[in-house]
């Protein structure tokens, strides 16, 4: 078999696999709140959660061409069909280290990262597109600032609305209103998420000359969408135990103000073509909603293990994808 067809097939199934990884390390993200409050128990959750991420991640394609096109430029990739097999490798293994660990970090930053050092260790510092590349970054690090004051906007007017409400009755309304919210929360996931691996995909289907546009095929759209759901039927529980209870105490309305604040600000990213990381987002929200009940309530240590994962993760894998290329260029 031609060596060009190996790769690409290679390609395919480790970026699969990636979806997979991913869909079982962000379910947390999508049902922790609604789990953590036992407004849905966990296996009803996590199925909700595969079927909403699935559609969403057929539902549109924007994010999938700006991760094929804004990274590094498909038609001029130096040995592409190596970067990208070489990303994917060093982003599943972070990816399942985090796991094993319970750290929410982001599978977002794990494959930007190491597509752009493979990309590096391949054709030098001139091989990214830095308009899109640094485009990206902004919506990686500005997105989760805004869920934090997103979460604490919803959950001031959360407060303000049932200042006169008793506890039972809210508590027995918001569980009711967290199951829609999760479902939505799952939706969004599915609409940003998903649609990273579409765009390797694509962006490795350029580089070997299979394609010549940046179009995403439907083959490509259902697999990906069908590896997310699959991967997010499995569920994340190690993660659950960390975004729902480890940041803070969260009673339902806190977990119904995280999901809002959260899926819109995903949603918003997802118009307008930006991948933004739904681990970040997701943790920054409901910290966000913690500030607003009690600054104190908020476990900002947890918080701080959190947020130093955010900041290592891109470049440690990005070198990590390096390393990768440079030994499978051995081979290939």
């Amino acid at each position: 078999m031609d060596l060009l067809v190996v790769l690409t097939i290679l390609i395919v199934i480790f970026a699969l696999a990636f979806d997979f990884i991913n869909g079982f390390h962000d379910t947390a993200n999508a049902i922790a709140t609604s789990v953590s409050t036992r407004a849905l128990p966990p296996r009803t959750a996590v199925l909700m959660a595969a079927v909403m991420n699935f559609i969403g991640a057929i539902t549109f394609t924007g994010v999938a061409k700006a991760i094929t096109k804004d990274i590094v430029d498909p038609f001029a990739l130096s040995n592409g069909a190596v970067v990208i097999l070489a990303a994917l490798i060093a982003a599943i293994a972070w990816n399942l280290i985090t796991w094993y660990f319970g750290i929410p970090s982001s599978s977002s930053h794990a494959i930007i990262g190491a597509i752009a050092g493979a990309a590096i260790a391949a054709a030098g510092f001139n091989s990214l597109n830095y308009s899109g590349f640094i485009k990206i970054l902004q919506a990686l690090i500005f997105s989760p600032l805004i869920a934090l004051s997103m979460g604490f906007l919803v959950m001031s007017l959360f407060k303000l609305v049932l200042r006169r409400a008793t506890l039972t009755s809210t508590n027995r309304r918001i569980r009711k209103l967290q199951i829609g919210t999760a479902a939505l929360q799952a939706f969004t996931h599915g609409t940003n998420d998903a649609q990273k691996t579409m765009g390797i995909v694509t962006l490795a289907l350029i580089s070997v000359g299979w394609q010549t546009t940046d179009d995403i095929q439907m083959w490509v759209r259902i697999s990906a969408a069908t590896a997310m759901g699959l991967g997010t039927s499995i569920g994340g529980y190690r993660i659950i135990k960390t975004v729902g209870g480890k940041i803070m105490k969260i009673r339902p309305v806190n977990g119904a103000a995280a999901d809002l604040a959260s899926a819109s600000v995903i949603f918003g990213a997802t118009l307008i073509h930006l991948p933004v990381s739904t681990t970040h987002v997701i943790s920054s929200a409901i910290m966000g909603v913690g500030s607003a009940q009690r600054v104190k309530g908020v476990k900002w240590g947890v918080a701080r293990k959190i947020v130093l994962t955010w900041i290592i993760t891109m470049p440690s894998v990005a070198l990590f994808a390096a390393l990768c290329y440079l030994v499978l260029n051995l081979f290939f």
